[in-house]
């Protein structure tokens, strides 16, 4: 795989990220490291983390994912040189109490201190890519789908957290940043920032995209193309809707034989993800990948694999086999008759999983 520049940074990267936010919830420590061993043999050089992993969220495996890969560092002393790293820090703690005791900001010494925390727990002198998971101020998000002004409050700046990331930077401990689950605005207003007064520059944003929501098409991606920032696509499966694994079943039976993370865990359920719609599209999608030949998960990958607007597709598995298969789907074309027949249905049934 040719490796991609994130953004105006120096961070060199494969087209694929590992996402690791099932380790240490459904995946062990053991297949975790397995997983990253194999990763590393198939030419992946990129893992996504956050401190906040694993998920579903608990207090009780709070840290737990960085923890995994910092014992698989400590394994494998050269295997650090090898990877880009990248890791997060928890917006406003949304009803987590176990994350800075709730606290509603997200303030300069929050952001050192978990950078701090997850230097130690991932055991290395620096993160490459440090990025703020989701904004301090209101914004729609997370299935939200219209901006209230009525639920602003005062908060941390954009400024002032910038500021802390500069203070990482300057200090060595962070190589370069980004932002996640950001708007139009909250990207143009960092970069606006960053060149005003000298601090670092966001260099990716990390966001949704995939078949059944493609909202970052409806004017983030002219932001982010002509400021040069690089986008990190996630959840690129619909959290397993764009597999086909729900198509019969149905998201909430628990004697499906390949059960995931929407039939395992009822909050996943209650989330855009789970909403009727978006497995009515998901069913739609798969259909059309089966008829030209491709399994459902290989044409939803294909289709953020190839497209202009994305640097790096993370993508989550529980086994070496998701891996492969996921690995394997790079390098699939998918044809203009199909990725019209893909407009199409996004046409009829719009961004349900927005």
């Amino acid at each position: 795989m040719n490796k991609v520049q994130l953004g105006q940074s120096g961070l060199q990267v494969t087209p694929i990220c590992l996402g690791t936010m099932t380790f240490g919830e459904q995946v062990t420590e053991a297949a975790a490291h397995s997983m990253l061993d194999r990763a590393t043999e198939r030419g992946v050089n990129f893992m996504d983390a956050a401190e906040m992993y694993s998920v579903p969220a608990r207090a009780e495996t709070f840290g737990a994912t960085e923890t995994i890969l910092g014992n698989w560092f400590a394994k494998h002393p050269s295997a650090r040189a090898k990877w880009v790293l990248a890791t997060k820090v928890a917006g406003p703690a949304r009803g987590m109490p176990w994350i800075r005791e709730g606290s509603p900001d997200l303030l300069a010494a929050d952001i050192i201190g978990a950078c701090t925390a997850s230097l130690k727990r991932l055991k290395t002198d620096v993160i490459d890519l440090y990025q703020i998971h989701w904004p301090a101020r209101n914004v729609p998000m997370f299935g939200m789908v219209y901006f209230d002004p009525t639920k602003d409050k005062v908060v941390s700046s954009m400024h002032t957290q910038l500021e802390a990331l500069g203070t990482l930077v300057k200090a060595g401990k962070v190589r370069a940043i980004g932002l996640s689950n950001e708007t139009p605005y909250g990207v143009h207003e960092f970069v606006r920032l960053a060149d005003q007064h000298g601090l670092p520059r966001v260099a990716t944003l990390q966001n949704p995209y995939c078949l059944v929501n493609r909202t970052y098409e409806n004017g983030l991606d002219e932001t982010m193309h002509r400021l040069g920032v690089s986008l990190l696509a996630y959840s690129p499966l619909a959290f397993g809707l764009l597999t086909g694994k729900y198509d019969q079943s149905g998201i909430t039976d628990p004697a499906h034989k390949d059960i995931g993370r929407m039939s395992l865990f009822e909050s996943m359920q209650k989330q855009r993800w789970g909403r009727p719609a978006a497995l009515l599209a998901a069913r739609r999608y798969n259909a059309l990948a089966s008829a030209n030949g491709m399994t459902p998960a290989q044409m939803a990958l294909a289709f953020c694999y190839t497209k202009w607007q994305v640097a790096s597709t993370i993508i989550g598995v529980t086994s070496i086999a998701q891996l492969d298969q996921n690995i394997n789907a790079h390098g699939t074309t998918l044809s203009a008759e199909v990725l019209a027949e893909i407009d199409k249905i996004r046409w009829e049934i719009r961004d349900p999983a927005q």
